[in-house]
Formats: C-alpha cells, structure tokens, sequence
C-alpha cells in the first residue's frame, strides 16, 4: 500500500490525496476503509491503493494512519 495524505474534502461525498509532487488521486467515499468518509480531516496522512476509475487512475482502500 502507498501512502499520501489528504489534500481535499468536499461534502459531495469524494476526495482528493496528494500522493507526490503534482500528483493527486480522486477518492470516492466508498473507497474509505474503517472510519466513516466524515471522519476523515485534510491534511491527515492515509494508505491507498492505486486503482482505475471511469475517469481515470483513483485511490482506493483509502484507510487512515
């Protein structure tokens, strides 16, 4: 699993992890592992695995540190 942390939270239920320089990945609410996605606050650290989405790479098994 990588790791990143979370960059941005909207209340439509997705958000975005910086996961290097430049880099963000899209996560859905769905993709949070053992907290509720409500739980989550931006700039916590989280661990990810990079999937593929509809629109392109995403995370997924966002679960945090």
């Amino acid at each position: 699993m990588a790791e990143g942390s979370i960059k941005k939270l909207t209340d439509k239920g997705f958000g975005f992890i910086t996961v290097g320089p430049g880099k963000d990945l899209f996560f859905h609410s769905s993709a949070v592992q053992g907290v509720s996605f409500d739980d989550l606050r931006e700039g916590q650290k989280v661990t990810y695995t990079e999937g593929r989405g509809q629109k392109g790479p995403c995370a997924e098994n966002v679960t945090p540190v």
